[in-house]
């Protein structure tokens, strides 16, 4: 008490203790030593609400919660291989591009499939790419990318194959601990103050490697992901990208039904997953994703292999319909506005509940084969 009183005689014409002024002067100084927003109070911070790009599926969007990745923070996807990583990327990439973004992909595995990349939704003539000879020549191009501050999405594929320079330069049975580890640490300290100033996305991709002795709790296989601990620790986001079933036409197999759980999130709450189909040569279905929540949330409806919009029906078999729609821009245009207005109004999710206050019927079927339309019309009656 007898502190406050005392700072309250302090107080000059201005209304302002002498406290007040010394931070005051301090502030300045930081200002003009290291910039304009160097120091700020939280509630004036005008990026205080996180702008994002699209990963071009619907339900990942929504389970991360701020309808896509975080600009000016580094994301992390990870996964057994073929799981769809690059394929998530490169439909980020897309995305970003779509509203004029500038991006980059730094192929470290030399593997990239321009063909494949282009059939995604990339611009491959406005795409820059770098194929590095070292992982210190692919973090040092991607440092000066993000310090020009013209970057929109940086994706670096992969971790696992940014190979350290004396690893490359020593022989072949040399053996080099923790020269990776210690590489990412370095760059990641160094690259995220500048990732965070100029709003770029910075989405490195890696993959998962068995643990190799040591103890655990946990029974199975222990699993952990390439380049040490620093990406866990300085990631905002990390997603586990898993591929769980197959989707059929027929007899034949023409994409994955692919599982991503978001297993970090700082701007929002983690944990969340989502599912969709990512098929041969296109990519996401988003089309897919859109006609599940439109049965979930009651504008369109499937009896059996028929799927119908309103009055009309929309075909036979879901990869007929999401043909059809694909054709048919117009409708489709009027359909996903439709189901993006219900799921705002909705609060953001696509799961509807009944009555009972159960989660709505989610149609989740992997394996679609159109010669069976009568057997599933059956067991659907039988159900009801």
């Amino acid at each position: 008490m007898a502190r406050k009183k005392a700072e309250e005689k302090e107080k000059d014409d201005k209304g302002l203790s002498e406290r007040e002024k010394m931070l005051n002067l301090a502030l300045k100084q930081i200002e003009k030593d290291y910039g304009e927003g160097a120091i700020m109070k939280l509630g004036e911070n005008q990026k205080m609400n996180i702008r994002a790009i699209s990963t071009g599926s619907l339900n990942l969007d929504i389970a991360l919660g701020i309808g896509g990745v975080p600009r000016g923070r580094i994301v992390e996807i990870y996964g057994a291989e073929s799981s769809g990583k690059t394929t998530l990327a490169l439909h980020i990439i897309a995305e970003a591009q779509k509203t004029g973004g500038t991006v980059a992909f730094i192929d470290a595995e030399h593997a990239l499939d321009p063909v494949y990349a282009k059939a995604l939704g990339v611009n491959i003539d406005e795409l820059l790419i770098s194929q590095p000879d070292t992982g210190e020549q692919a973090l040092e191009i991607s440092d000066m990318l993000v310090r020009s501050g013209a970057m929109d999405v940086i994706v670096v594929d992969s971790v696992a194959a940014l190979v350290p320079k004396a690893e490359i330069e020593g022989e072949m049975g040399d053996q080099q601990m923790g020269l990776q580890a210690r590489l990412m640490s370095k760059a990641l300290r160094k690259l995220t103050g500048s990732i965070s100033k100029s709003d770029t996305v910075m989405i490195f991709i890696n993959q998962i490697r068995e643990k190799i002795g040591g103890f655990s709790f946990v029974p199975g296989v222990q699993t952990t992901t390439s380049g040490g601990r620093a990406l866990k620790f300085f990631s905002t986001v990390r997603m586990e990208v898993k591929r769980v079933g197959s989707v059929k036409q027929g007899d034949d197999v023409v994409g994955n039904e692919v599982v991503v759980k978001v297993t970090k999130n700082k701007v929002a709450p983690p944990f969340k997953e989502a599912k969709f189909s990512v098929m041969y040569g296109t990519g996401i279905s988003r089309i897919g994703e859109v006609l599940d929540a439109a049965i979930n949330l009651g504008i369109a409806s499937k009896s059996g292999a028929w799927f119908s919009y309103g009055d009309e029906r929309l075909g036979q078999g879901r990869v007929n319909v999401e043909n059809m729609l694909k054709e048919n821009t117009e409708l489709y245009g009027r359909f996903e506005k439709q189901v993006l207005e219900a799921i705002a109004a909705n609060g953001g999710t696509t799961e509807k509940k009944s009555a009972k206050g159960k989660k709505a019927d989610k149609s989740e079927e992997v394996v679609e084969n159109d010669t069976n339309t009568e057997n599933e019309e059956v067991a659907e009656n039988n159900e009801d």
